[in-house]
């Protein structure tokens, strides 16, 4: 089945979502002009695409969520269907993880390698690969000095970001994940750079 992507704007914010069937495949956003290249360069390679201007009901649902997460008023992308599955296991790893850091925390890239494997570096790079930022939070892992670290749209809108998704927590958490500890930082704690 061929992928639909589209473009919305919210607030001063381009959202763009491409699914496949109902499962999202990418997405991305820009506080600028559109960037619908970096939307196309997130989609398989193999697979034909269309854009549309009319957005379906599976593609509003999913900028209501890119636009809750970005303000900071949503957990997680509840309810939608990710696919990830082009991407290498150990990305889909990283990126498993990655989507259970909650909203209010940060985890650092060499924490992410302690549960995924590998190294913080390599988690750096899948983190940067991310076809669906913001669904999966990969804005929310950060350099072990808890610096803000490396993204994609620039640091200064990460930083923005995380600003909006503070909510007041004053002490570490640590997530249970595939039987390993996954230790969360406030938000709060993170320095900008």
């Amino acid at each position: 089945m061929a992928i639909i992507a589209c473009y919305t704007k919210k607030d001063n914010v381009w959202y763009g979502v491409a699914l496949q069937d109902k499962e999202v495949v990418a997405t991305c956003f820009s506080t600028g002009e559109p960037d619908l290249r970096r939307l196309l360069k997130r989609l398989p390679q193999d697979d034909g695409f269309h854009v549309t201007d009319n957005p379906n009901e599976n593609l509003i649902e999913v900028f209501k969520k890119l636009e809750e997460i970005f303000n900071g008023k949503s957990n997680k992308a509840c309810g939608l269907e990710i696919n990830i599955e082009r991407l290498s296991s150990y990305a889909q790893k990283v990126l498993n993880c990655t989507g259970l850091i909650p909203v209010g925390y940060v985890a650092t890239y060499g924490g992410v390698a302690n549960v995924s494997g590998g190294i913080a570096r390599s988690v750096g790079g899948v983190e940067a690969s991310n076809p669906v930022p913001l669904l999966i939070p990969c804005h929310r892992v950060v350099r072990s000095d808890l610096k803000i670290g490396g993204y994609s749209y620039g640091k200064q809108t990460k930083w923005e970001i995380l600003q909006r998704e503070r909510k007041g927590y004053e002490e570490p958490n640590t997530l249970k994940i595939n039987g390993k500890d996954l230790v969360v930082f406030p938000v709060g704690w993170v320095k900008q750079e």
